[in-house]
């Protein structure tokens, strides 16, 4: 099959390869990271001027009607270039959901603020008990008074610490693990009764843990309908997998270009330690992951959209698992072929590793999704 980008596409990647160069170099990705906001307001407001953050919503709410393969191709860059913005929770997972199941006067409203760069949210999804499962859902919400009344904990909310409103899950029928009777609400981050305990994650980003406190919110902050909430969350969140497949891509094709011009200029003996046939051989399975890690992706953006579930899932937890087990593989050599320098903070090369571990372990590491795509191999009944 033979895949290519169209100029607008290509253009578009253009844009952000020069962004990145010009404004978000390694050692300002380093200072953005250790500033309190965790990273570029500026840069932020850059994304909404180039329509990045308007890229999957429809025309008719101020979107660009952009679908998954371009979300792929703006990941990829942002792995290229390890941006730290919350691209990812606000524009891609939050903002397709509200897309897919928000009713027409919260598409109305919120979409248009994220593509103008003026809100931020965030999915709180995960608790600790249930790991990668998103229906397991202990916290509770219950109806009283045409009002919900929210309580319980949420762990590892990605991009938490900046996030204006939380799109939070909560069961308000059945029993812990059941698929049915969980529902969605959109929490505002002075809630009354919220907590969110802010830390950083091994990669430089920002995450968050909630509680919630008996928190009451509107009739209006229910999206969807009660207790049906769990497949719109499986496809936004499936949508944000094949989004990091995308992002996985370009640290990868990175990490293979800075550990290729190591072994260019690094001399011992005299010669340059590419020259080396064991070392060769490391690049060349290095090469190989890459070009696979960019089938896989390709296989991720294209089902992403899909309307078939089964299918969507199979195909995106395929893709999580192996690139998961390719990531590993380039980081590893990566590491090896640079030597000591490999592992310390000063070089990108450590920084791109621990990218790639923290997307493995993002929504189910490998070993996760190889158990998801064997049990759809399973005979039906």
């Amino acid at each position: 099959m033979e895949f290519n980008y169209s100029e607008e596409q290509l253009a578009l990647q253009d844009t952000l390869q020069r962004f990145i160069s010009r404004d978000y170099d390694f050692d300002k990705r380093r200072a953005f990271s250790a500033s309190p906001l965790g990273y570029s307001a500026p840069a932020w407001s850059q994304y909404a001027d180039l329509g990045l953050l308007s890229l999957p919503f429809p025309e008719d709410f101020g979107g660009l009607g952009g679908n998954g393969v371009d979300i792929m191709l703006v990941m990829e860059q942002f792995g290229a270039g390890l941006l730290l913005e919350p691209y990812l929770s606000t524009v891609v997972t939050c903002g397709g959901l509200i897309r897919d199941a928000g009713s027409e006067a919260l598409k109305k409203k919120l979409l248009p603020q994220i593509a103008e760069g003026k809100l931020q949210l965030s999915l709180a999804a995960y608790e600790a008990a249930g790991r990668y499962d998103l229906s397991y859902v202990a916290a509770t919400a219950q109806e009283k008074g045409g009002s919900w009344h929210l309580s319980g904990r949420k762990t590892v909310v990605l991009d938490g610490p900046s996030a204006d409103h939380f799109l939070v899950s909560a069961r308000s029928a059945g029993k812990i693990a059941d698929g049915d009777g969980i529902s969605l609400f959109l929490v505002p981050r002075d809630a009354k009764g919220l907590t969110a305990a802010a830390y950083s994650t091994q990669s430089g980003s920002r995450a968050a843990d909630l509680l919630l406190e008996d928190v009451t919110v509107g009739a209006d902050a229910l999206i969807g309908t009660a207790g049906r909430a769990l497949p719109v969350i499986e496809r936004a969140v499936d949508r944000a997998i094949a989004a990091l497949c995308g992002e996985a891509v370009g640290i990868i094709n990175a990490l293979n270009q800075a550990t290729l011009n190591y072994l260019k200029t690094r001399k011992q003996f005299g010669v340059a330690i590419g020259t080396f046939q064991a070392l060769k051989h490391k690049m060349a399975d290095m090469l190989i992951a890459a070009e696979q890690t960019r089938s896989m992706a390709i296989i991720a953006a294209v089902h992403a959209d899909s309307e078939d579930a089964a299918e969507r899932h199979r195909a995106i937890a395929a893709a999580k698992a192996y690139i998961g087990q390719s990531g590993r593989l380039v980081g590893q050599h990566a590491v090896q072929l640079h030597g000591g320098m490999g592992v310390v903070d000063e070089l990108n090369v450590s920084h791109y590793f621990k990218r790639l571990t923290m997307i493995d372990l993002t929504f189910g590491d490998a070993d996760y999704h190889v158990a998801k795509f064997s049990d759809t191999l399973r005979p039906a009944g």
